[in-house]
């Protein structure tokens, strides 16, 4: 692992540990019910995770449709526009604890890996569909807040991990939980093949993210001056971006790959990095 894979490696594993550094509910099933519990964290991270200390921004959204009456959900709106203003989809890169496990996933000795395949490019808007009918379009129609009941493989892992630490959650878990944890497992199972199956094709918070991705101050730079159009930053994108194309692509999670890659230093991401 070369230095700055290190660094973004680092730098990932704290972000996980600080928010779930509620370290005593792995052991003991309790959800941490502390103040901080009212803010969200930038990543995809359960708030019945018995180690969150911070609340998901999807799953509070989510959360308003339990209101009565339903609340419009400006805080959680504003931190989502401040997040991605701020670093786009380099939340997804560095921030995001299920992204993390993806990446720890994917690094398990597979016989095969695989990046691109039919259909691929279509399946990556799955993504905004998700977002416009799992998670926006109940917050207007007072509907089931459908992608935590049904689909969000983090919750699902928090329910795993509450159910070994406390016996008594265990026989709450019915058919719907059976099918949710057929989705994580069939996503693990995906992260060993493809790099981070769930951030490429379903995660509504990213398609949030990415929508940033071309004005967040954490950017990244092309000086076509210097790019000898090589096809060597396309060749170790994971997330089958083009950087000479688009070096700010929806789809760019800021892992800085392709700027270690660039023979002639023709990529740079970071903080207003414009010329």
């Amino acid at each position: 692992m070369r230095m700055k894979d290190k660094r973004r490696f680092s730098i990932q594993a704290a972000a996980a540990l600080l928010q779930n550094a509620h370290l005593k509910g792995f052991f003991t099933g309790r959800i941490y019910q502390g103040a901080s519990k009212g803010v969200c964290v930038p990543g995809l991270n359960c708030y019945s995770c018995p180690g969150a200390v911070g609340a998901c921004p999807i799953g509070s959204l989510q959360s308003f449709l339990a209101a009565r009456p339903i609340k419009l959900p400006y805080y959680v709106v504003g931190l989502l526009i401040f997040f991605g203003a701020l670093l786009g989809r380099a939340v997804c890169g560095f921030l995001c604890p299920f992204g993390f496990l993806q990446e720890l996933l994917h690094r398990i000795p597979f016989p095969r890996r695989l990046r691109r395949f039919r259909g691929e490019l279509l399946l990556r808007k799955l993504k905004y569909l998700i977002l416009a009918l799992l998670v926006v379009l109940p917050l207007f129609f007072a509907l089931t807040p459908f992608f935590c009941k049904y689909l969000c493989p983090a919750g699902t892992l928090a329910g795993v991990l509450l159910a070994l630490a406390d016996t008594a959650v265990r026989p709450l878990l019915g058919g719907l939980f059976a099918w949710k944890a057929a989705v994580l497992l069939a996503l693990a199972a995906l992260s060993l093949l493809i790099w981070r199956p769930f951030c490429k094709y379903l995660c509504p918070l990213g398609a949030i993210y990415g929508l940033f991705n071309r004005f967040a101050l954490y950017r990244g730079e092309l000086d076509a001056s210097k790019c000898v159009r090589c096809g060597k930053c396309a060749a170790v994108c994971r997330m089958g971006v083009e950087p000479t194309e688009n070096v700010n692509s929806a789809e760019c999670i800021r892992c800085g790959d392709c700027a270690r890659a660039c023979p002639t230093d023709a990529i740079r991401m970071g903080f207003l990095t414009r010329r």
